[in-house]
């Protein structure tokens, strides 16, 4: 198991945040019903970890290269405290391409608008249009989706931690 496992044994605890937390998911509609399973498992995590489904918008795309400007748009408005990105890139030869500059995009973002910007974008290689690779990819965004929604809420939390101890001059 790698460092970016996440692993869960049970039930989460729903984290208790001092301010309510707002969270924007972006998602292409490219393979809608392959990634659709993102956004099902990430909503019922995220709702399991205390962020109500009343806190969380949903945005759709046309395409993973769509979501970096308008991930970059919600983040410029203050209004979410975290923004999750969706999608699936394949496009033969230009996979590689097109993901990375996208991932590179949403980095991109988070550090010039301090908002946890988060990826679940899937680049399968070597990806046959075959519904037995349709399973596999659809199986896979659903256990995306959960991990991503997990890091979210860690990630909230730990913030607003770091902030108010900034605040009290601790750091």
């Amino acid at each position: 198991m790698s460092s970016r496992d996440i692993v869960t044994t049970g039930p989460r605890t729903p984290v208790r945040f001092a301010k309510p937390q707002r969270v924007a998911f972006v998602q292409s509609s490219w393979h809608q019903d392959v990634v659709a399973g993102c956004w099902d498992a990430f909503s019922a995590e995220i709702e399991a970890c205390g962020i109500l489904p009343a806190q969380v918008d949903r945005f759709e795309v046309p395409g993973a290269f769509e979501i970096p400007l308008h991930v970059q748009t919600l983040a410029k408005t203050r209004r979410y405290t975290a923004l999750v990105a969706a999608g699936l890139v394949v496009d033969s030869g230009l996979h590689g391409y097109v993901a990375e500059t996208v991932i590179r995009a949403l980095m991109d973002v988070q550090l010039r608008t301090e908002v946890p910007v988060f990826s679940a974008i899937s680049t399968p290689q070597g990806f046959a249009e075959t519904e037995e690779q349709f399973a596999f990819i659809r199986e896979h965004f659903v256990r995306k989706g959960r991990e991503v929604a997990q890091a979210c809420a860690d990630t909230l939390a730990s913030f607003e931690r770091l902030r108010s101890q900034v605040a009290a001059g601790i750091m």
